[in-house]
């Protein structure tokens, strides 16, 4: 037994089955089994069974009981061999397909049209890319991982047969049918896409169809309203419309469809189709190209073949013709009339019938029909639309958008401090997704009118102007094109602006563009769905590369397979949490903590954010402004950051002057300002007091002494409700202090008592001294110093101290009814008093900001001080600074940071690196940074709204269990 056991092995493998062997591309696992099945019932069947095989009908999922009627008639009185579905939800399609599987004696063989998956997002966006926009992608396994990925769904539906890729090589561009299905004009380029896509699907178990052979791509007529004509000769189809074929064929492609074409080099009858030509079908497929697998007419109801003959003659045409599924025929009960008599006419051999329906069956057996099992429709939509389907069509979409012209290097956009950008909306769809992504990078302005001149006056404010072009993502073939109008904006807009043109559309919408000579840079997006839209705009600004190629030549201007290349320059971008190793559904369970805050008055609102490897992957909203009203917290609102104002901005000024050798963190108060030299402070260091282990208090109630003793509102020796020379200090709203009184202040701390003994104790005084020494060295207001060397370049636009200027109240976030100082609603007014002091303008307190925000600053630190392209720090600078110095004498800070507890208790959840840094903020907010999980988190909230009261938020840990479950939803 020993020795007969591996020479039935190879018996196995190459025993032939109807003339073939096991690479053959119908051939099953099991040949043996198969080749039982497909015998059996084919000598089980009547020659009118046997030749209802070959005709595959239409099958509706969304029409009337009458439709359903008329397909189980087909299905039991001419034993049809299989169906291919149309227009439908996929449960119905699901119970259909499972009715008529139940009433059909031999199962039946199921195709579809799901060259881009199955599923419809909300935003009508297919699961998958069309072919062009896989076209541009570099990355063959993400093609064929997007071919696995449709099969899956396609085989969960119950389809056997799905009739992709296409392969046709698109070289006219005016191509009213092709277009979008193609890969593109390069015949390497769609043999590669397509070879990558067929393995994927078939290795999901679905098998592929190839079309439309020979090559429907150079003709600009629609084959479903008349004949196309490929007027080329036999050896440039030969080199280029049938090269795709000649390779998926050579891997085991499944099936092919044929086209209705003219084609008169191949076939000498002056206009007779391809798909009934012999010579073609024949011939080339089946001779010359050595073709084994099933071939699939084009649909036999299309104009282009349908008026070749009545009665059943273009079915018999077709089907002399070497074809073996006979697709959706005009009549199948003749047809199939038509093909027995010929039969039995002896015009149709025995042999003839059995290669074909031989065939069908071994199809049926390779998918499994030898064993159906209904469709399950629990759960399918869910499995229509998972998550990573969502997954991959991002990771398509960020490897297709193609930059084809970077004049100057206009992109990336960078030097954000330097730029006034606004956006131009074109196109028939929406661009919203677009403008809001664009506006988490830096400030864009949406420019609208009706009229070109009031364009043209309100972009003389910016010196770049975005132009989107937005077609509707709807299926395919949807117009492509700009209207006259929109070209004549496009030229007289780039005739004097800076001009970034972003096509969400088909690149041939391009060519209708006489010049590109005043454009700078040029885009193709392709599509205009919402995730095409959003990592466009992450492409404009870098945050991630540029990666596609141009599928296609547009015009002379730009050659098939053009692209820009450039890498990412380190700017946050957004996308699913799976991409950088977390679970979407771990991090979900964030809301539920997040709305139990809300629902307990812990805080009106919340904005939430994480970000991981540079990535966010969660940025949602929870809440109100207030406890009462309407105002829901949004994206842009902006938050007293309290204490992040110490990390945010008086620590980054702090971390530049100890880079140019101005101080150092062993630098004294008596060194640093002349007037402590004297003080009982003036031997502390910027490391003792920034650690705070320098016997200061921790803050001082500054605005008690500026309160009448008797009725305890604000002294008219201090204060006055309108503004005068005298007093200027906008403290609220009619209220202005006397504008000596910052003097006072300084005047306080440098004279106030030290603590008793040395040990750990927070303190606000270091960031009230650092203020007043960086804004002496400077000359310049801190709220001026940290815009011009941080915030504009970083693309902080919502981050500022004293915002009630530049933002409208609807996104100021009040953060208290003062019934102590100000006797108002403080709102757009820094909460903390000390701050409100100092015009608003405190190095402990004071910076508005929001989440995306604070964000950019957290990760430009996580990143040793590199963000957007440009270095802030140095990374020695943060590390530096990033150190506990005084560990041993159990004091957890580094120098401004806050750092993970020492002992039990603490600022985090716990489960923090000791590397990882943040701080936190009376108002409730939080941002904490893990360089060794490559964690931001940042938590912003009003928790002392309506009043501070007892700080509900921090008993019940809110923040940091929310920590916790940021940490337990990593995956990798």
């Amino acid at each position: 037994m020993r020795y007969i056991m591996p020479f039935i092995f190879c018996c196995v493998v190459t025993m032939p089955i109807f003339g073939q062997t096991a690479d053959h591309p119908l051939a099953a696992k099991d040949l043996f089994l198969q080749k039982k099945w497909v015998d059996s019932i084919y000598n089980g069947m009547s020659l009118e069974e046997k030749v209802g095989q070959l005709f595959m009908a239409r099958a509706f999922s969304n029409q009337s009981k009458a439709e359903e009627n008329r397909v189980a008639k087909l299905i039991n009185e001419n034993h049809i061999g299989g169906l291919i579905f149309s227009s439908g939800g996929p449960v119905r399609q699901a119970n259909l397909n499972n009715l008529y599987q139940a009433i059909s004696k031999t199962p039946l063989l199921i195709g579809m049209d799901a060259e881009w998956g199955l599923s419809m997002r909300l935003d009508s966006t297919y699961a998958f890319p069309w072919n062009m926009t896989l076209g541009a992608i570099r990355d063959l396994e993400l093609v064929e991982k997007t071919g696995y990925q449709i099969g899956e769904h396609t085989k969960r539906i119950g389809v056997h047969f799905n009739f992709a890729p296409a392969v046709d090589i698109n070289t006219n561009p005016n191509n009213p049918i092709i277009g979008n299905r193609s890969f593109g004009e390069d015949r390497e380029n769609v043999t590669q896409k397509g070879d990558a896509f067929m393995r994927g699907m078939q290795a999901a178990g679905v098998l592929a169809n190839a079309k439309h052979f020979p090559g429907h791509g150079d003709t600009d007529v629609d084959s479903h309203k008349a004949l196309p004509t490929i007027d080329f000769n036999e050896r440039r189809i030969d080199s280029i419309e049938l090269y795709p074929y000649k390779e998926l064929i050579k891997n085991g492609l499944s099936s092919v469809m044929v086209a209705h074409l003219s084609v008169p080099s191949l076939e000498p009858r002056p206009g007779l189709p391809s798909s009934l030509s012999k010579a073609i079908v024949t011939g080339i497929l089946k001779e010359r190209l050595g073709f084994k697998g099933l071939i699939f007419t084009d649909a036999l109801e299309m104009k282009g073949v349908s008026n070749f003959g009545k009665d059943g003659e273009v079915d018999l045409a077709a089907f002399q013709a070497g074809n073996d599924v006979l697709l959706i025929s005009e009549d199948v009960p003749v047809g199939i009339a038509k093909i027995v008599e010929a039969y039995k006419n002896k015009d149709i051999t025995e042999e003839r019938l059995a290669l074909s329906v031989k065939k069908i069956l071994m199809a049926k057996f390779k998918v499994g029909l030898e064993n159906y099992q209904p469709i399950g429709t629990a759960n399918l939509v869910e499995d229509l639309n998972r998550l990573k389907d969502d997954l991959l069509y991002s990771q398509l979409m960020e490897g297709a958008i193609t930059v084809i012209k970077n004049k100057g290097e206009i992109l990336p956009l960078r030097n954000l401090a330097t730029k006034k950008i606004a956006y131009v909306e074109l196109g028939d769809d929406s661009g919203s997704p677009f403008f809001d992504e664009l506006k988490k990078y830096t400030k864009v302005h949406m420019v609208q009118d009706i009229s070109l001149n009031a364009i043209m006056t309100k972009l003389q404010n910016y010196n770049t102007v975005v132009i989107g072009f937005h077609k509707n993502n709807e299926n395919p073939w949807k117009d492509y094109k700009f209207t006259e109008k929109e070209l004549t904006w496009i030229y007289e807009i780039a005739r004097t602006n800076t001009v970034i043109l972003d096509v969400f559309a088909r690149p041939y919408a391009l060519n209708d563009l006489l010049s590109f000579e005043n454009i700078e840079g040029v885009v193709m997006s392709y599509q205009n769905s919402k995730i095409s839209q959003e990592k466009s705009a992450q492409l404009l600004f870098g945050a991630i590369p540029a990666l596609g190629v141009l599928p296609v030549s547009i015009n002379d201007d730009f050659k098939v397979g053009q692209s820009v290349y450039y890498n990412a320059i380190q700017s946050l971008s957004y996308g699913l949490p799976e991409q950088v190793g977390m679970s979407s559904e771990k991090l979900n369970r964030l809301d539920s903590i997040a709305q139990y805050a809300i629902d307990g008055k812990m805080t009106p609102g919340i904005q939430l954010l994480v970000a991981r490897k540079g990535k966010v992957v969660y940025n949602k909203n929870f809440g109100k402004h207030r406890y009462t009203g309407d105002e829901k917290v949004k994206f842009d609102d902006m938050y007293d950051v309290a204490s992040l104002t110490k990390i945010l901005a008086t620590l980054p000024l702090l971390m530049e002057l100890e880079e140019k050798n101005v101080v150092s963190l062993d630098t004294k108060l008596s060194k640093m300002l002349p007037e402590y030299a004297s003080s009982n402070k003036r031997n502390i260091t910027i490391k003792q007091m920034l650690s705070h282990y320098a016997r200061l208090k921790p803050w001082i109630p500054f605005y008690v002494a500026t309160l009448d003793p008797e009725n305890k509102k604000p002294d008219p020796k201090y204060y006055r409700r309108v503004p005068s020379l005298k007093y200027n200090i906008k403290i609220a709203e009619e209220m202005y202090l006397r504008k000596d009184y910052p003097d006072t202040m300084q005047k306080i701390i440098k004279e106030t008592d030290l603590l008793s003994s040395l040990r750990y104790r927070y303190s606000d005084l270091p960031y009230y001294i650092l203020k007043e020494y960086i804004e002496n060295y400077y000359d310049k207001p801190m709220d001026e110093l940290v815009q011009d060397h941080f915030y504009q370049s970083l693309g902080a636009n919502y981050t500022t101290y004293n915002p009630s200027p530049m933002f409208s109240n609807t996104n100021l976030v009040p953060t208290e009814i003062d019934d102590y100082f100000r006797f108002q609603e403080v709102q757009g007014f820094v909460h903390d008093m000390g701050a409100a002091m100092e015009n608003g303008v405190g190095g402990h307190a004071g910076i508005f900001s929001n989440a995306n925000d604070v964000a950019k600053i957290m990760q430009m630190y996580l990143q040793k001080g590199f963000y957007g392209g440009k270095r802030y720090l140095k990374p020695e600078t943060i590390d530096k600074f990033n150190t506990c110095y005084f560990c041993s004498q159990d004091v957890r800070r580094g120098i401004g940071f806050d750092k993970p507890q020492l002992s039990e208790s603490g600022p985090t959840c716990g489960c923090v690196s000791m590397t990882s840094f943040g701080h936190s903020g009376f108002t409730g907010t939080y941002a904490w940074a893990d360089p060794e999980e490559e964690i931001v988190y940042i938590f912003l909230a009003n928790r002392t709204y309506p009043n501070a009261g007892v700080n509900t938020l921090l008993k019940e840990d809110i923040r940091t269990d929310i920590q916790r479950l940021i940490y337990e939803a990593i995956i990798e």
